[in-house]
């Protein structure tokens, strides 16, 4: 009598010189053929000109290079963004493409590079809705419709009063649709966030936020939202950032797949990735006096703590510890690719081009 066993991954692995931490041969495996997509993932958040002496290596395959604007020179301070750092990518194109269409983010894996969708973590920018074209010809692929505060387009999740998509919002969000560009509302606040998902015609984003539910804070999303995002086909990338993973200690990666857990649960694997809001080595390595001016940019509602970065969420190879995570929760092979970048892969694919193309259409999440 044969009798068939499982396959038990009971080896781990060392295979990182510079690091001692041990990974199974199942996730080494799952992010080797995932198209790992990470929303909302800066090169470098240390922008001082020496720090990028050394070269820079992919983390997996997708950077969502991105950043926040506003104030009197936003329209020049993301034209000189688009500029500078697709000249970067191009320096160092041994190492990085830009995205133009969905599809280079599938040859991006098979050359592995590390691919970059060029967004902005604003729209202040769009003085009219002609600006989208525009600024969509000149690389952008993701627009957050506000930042934290209030705008001509909508409110932000720290604002006292949120007054929702205005007219002018409206208008932008349909110029978004229709040239293709991906709507972003994880910083928008709550009825902001929903009159979007409603407005849009085509699904939306939240590229990078957490549940309310699990983590009273201003920035996450509502049970609501995530309804009505999934509902309309969007997807909701989770976030590492400490404050808006736990408000309480110890806040590690387990913390993290409690969020998608929670997304799961509540509207399905399919609604559900990875936004990191972090670069490869996260906020705590930051130089100490351009870390406390980042931080002073912020409300005190943001309820920073000593640590901005989640314990094993902090390291150039954390999707790997992600990937560990999920499986330690039970997630199949094919529903943890699903999270770390199928889902994200079929959203791109449907809105970047309007309308799905046939090989996106059969795409499996």
């Amino acid at each position: 009598m044969v009798v068939g066993f499982p396959m038990l991954n009971f080896a781990s692995f060392r295979v990182f010189a510079d690091s001692s931490q041990k990974y199974s041969a199942r996730a080494l495996k799952v992010v080797e053929v995932s198209l790992v997509i990470d929303m909302l993932a800066p090169l470098k958040i240390d922008f001082r000109p020496e720090a990028f002496a050394n070269p820079l290596t992919a983390a997996e395959i997708d950077a969502f290079q991105s950043i926040g604007t506003g104030g009197p020179e936003v329209r020049e301070e993301t034209l000189a963004f688009l500029a500078g750092w697709q000249g970067f990518v191009g320096r160092n194109a041994d190492l990085f493409c830009v995205v133009d269409k969905a599809a280079d983010l599938d040859a991006a894996k098979v050359a592995r590079k590390c691919a970059v969708i060029m967004g902005i973590q604003n729209s202040d920018h769009f003085r009219k809705p002609e600006d989208v074209k525009s600024f969509f010809q000149l690389g952008q692929r993701s627009s957050q419709l506000t930042y934290n505060s209030q705008n001509f387009i909508g409110t932000g999740g720290t604002d006292r009063i949120d007054g929702g998509v205005s007219d002018f919002g409206a208008s932008i969000i349909a110029a978004m649709n229709e040239t293709g560009m991906l709507v972003d509302v994880s910083h928008c606040g709550d009825k902001t966030t929903l009159d979007a998902i409603e407005i849009s015609s085509v699904p939306i984003a939240v590229t990078h936020s957490n549940c309310r539910a699990l983590n009273n804070h201003p920035r996450l999303k509502t049970d609501e939202a995530i309804q009505k995002l999934a509902t309309k086909g969007g997807i909701m990338g989770i976030t590492g950032v400490r404050n808006f993973v736990s408000a309480v200690e110890p806040t590690t990666v387990e913390n993290i797949v409690d969020h998608i857990d929670h997304v799961v649960n509540l509207v399905g694997i399919e609604h559900v990735g990875v936004g990191s809001d972090s670069d490869l080595n996260g906020y705590d390595d930051m130089a100490a006096d351009q870390k406390e001016e980042l931080l002073a940019m912020y409300k005190a509602s943001y309820a920073f703590r000593e640590r901005l970065d989640t314990d094993g969420f902090d390291h150039p190879r954390k999707i790997f510890d992600l990937t560990e995570a999920l499986i330690r929760r039970g997630y199949s092979d094919s529903n943890i690719q699903a999270v770390l970048g199928g889902n994200f892969r079929r959203l791109l694919g449907e809105t970047w081009t309007g309308v799905a193309t046939p090989a996106d259409k059969g795409r499996p999440s």
